[in-house]
């Protein structure tokens, strides 16, 4: 098993080779790894062998979100630990970077058997953390022969992975080779459990320290304030055109003319603002024509940036978030810091935090107008929002200080280098 693995991680290799020629993102995922042996040595020729080293290593943007606040807090106790941030994707890689709390970030070189042996020997770290789904074998076994421990944040397990089908036999053995996992859920302990793995903690999701973290120190946007003047806001986050076209009609139709409402779509390139202009019949600018004259009347705001929308909430008295016709909703987790009552398409049973809030009466899933127009008209009744609004708090304070958690597992544990 552990040769056919390696066989499809170097197919991998060669169909990013392939595909880098036509799609941006393959080509910067190809470019990024090029002489990667060359660029971690140079980064890491003023670390002194005496400062301890931790490898943190996450897919994208969201699992980077899940692993900050840990690497913050041991930034923050042992501010001579050396941090070392890996991506596989460029989405996390390029928008992260210049992360001030990493002496270094860089994209995970492929994981074939020379590439992990090179890099661990390059690195020397002393603790390796993945985040929630990474399992990258070869990694996992080179640590393992090297005598470096690897934990597991914010880990995720369901039925359905392959973990815990008749096939997987080979990648449960695997799992053994960490020394712990710190999983959201107990469902998660328990398939984790059921497969002889007993190293486990339940702590909750690491994201929710940070998201409070934020709520606490948002910015004001004035512009914005003036703008809104104290009107009930919808603040729409993240939208694809899928959920566009459910939104649009119910804005049109249903939202009392009193209503104001925030639209970040997920797409911000000038084709995609162009299309709205087209299929949205109401009023409304666009923030960036806010640069030079003070804001009109208009009903709509349409967010052309990329930074602001997590302290956009601050202004919402619901949340819509995009995503859930497509491949998955994005962060919901950033209105709920607010106390907002979060709608949402279909697509959300992956989000633990979604899951959790929907069957408890703080989260609202729907798959057409009619429905997103039934679940806004039941929260315009003062109970009904209320309890959901409490719903969301309530879930708030029972996951936070998961990072507390795992930090002080991690030290009793003796696993973070002194």
């Amino acid at each position: 098993m552990a040769i056919l693995y390696t066989i499809g991680i170097y197919l991998m290799g060669v169909f990013y080779r392939l595909a880098a020629v036509f799609v941006p993102k393959a080509r910067a995922w190809r470019a990024g790894r090029k002489q990667w042996r060359k660029h971690l040595q140079e980064a890491l020729a003023d670390w002194s062998p005496e400062q301890p080293r931790i490898w943190m290593h996450c897919a994208s943007l969201g699992e980077f979100e899940q692993g900050r606040p840990l690497i913050e807090k041991i930034k923050q106790e042992r501010p001579e630990t050396r941090i070392l941030l890996t991506f596989f994707s460029p989405s996390g890689y390029s928008i992260r970077k210049d992360y001030v709390h990493a002496d270094f970030v860089m994209y995970l070189p492929l994981d074939l058997p020379r590439n992990t042996r090179d890099f661990l020997r390059i690195v020397k770290p002393d603790l390796g953390i993945f985040v929630k789904y990474e399992f990258w074998w070869n990694y996992i076994a080179s640590a393992k022969k090297a005598g470096i421990p690897l934990v597991l944040i914010a880990g995720l397990f369901r039925p359905k992975q392959y973990f815990f089908k008749f096939y997987g036999s080979w990648f449960r053995r695997q799992l053994a080779s960490f020394k712990h996992f710190f999983v959201q859920n107990e469902a998660a302990a328990q398939l984790l459990q059921e497969v002889n793995i007993s190293a486990v903690s339940v702590v909750g999701d690491p994201r929710v320290d940070r998201v409070l973290q934020i709520a606490a120190q948002v910015p004001s946007f004035p512009k914005i304030e003036r703008w809104r003047a104290n009107r009930p806001t919808l603040v729409v986050g993240s939208s694809w055109p899928s959920d566009e076209e459910i939104l649009f009609p119910f804005l049109v139709n249903t939202l009392p003319q009193d209503w104001a409402v925030i639209l970040a779509p997920h797409d911000i390139s000038t084709r995609h603002i162009q299309q709205i202009e087209h299929s949205l019949p109401l009023s409304f600018e666009k923030y960036s024509d806010w640069t030079a004259t003070d804001p009109s009347d208009s009903r709509v705001v349409l967010i052309n940036n990329i930074g602001m929308l997590s302290g956009l909430y601050q202004y919402g008295r619901i949340a819509y978030i995009g995503g859930g016709f497509g491949a998955g909703i994005h962060n919901t987790l950033e209105p709920m810091a607010f106390s907002l009552p979060v709608i949402f398409g279909p697509r959300f049973e992956k989000f633990e935090e979604a899951r959790l809030t929907v069957a408890g009466g703080g989260a609202f899933t729907i798959g057409d107008t009619g429905e997103l127009n039934r679940v806004f008209l039941a929260l315009q009744q003062g109970a009904q929002y209320q309890k959901s609004q409490a719903m969301v708090e309530d879930y708030l304070q029972s996951s936070r200080d998961a990072t507390l958690k795992i930090y002080r597992s991690l030290q009793s544990r003796q696993f973070l280098p002194e």
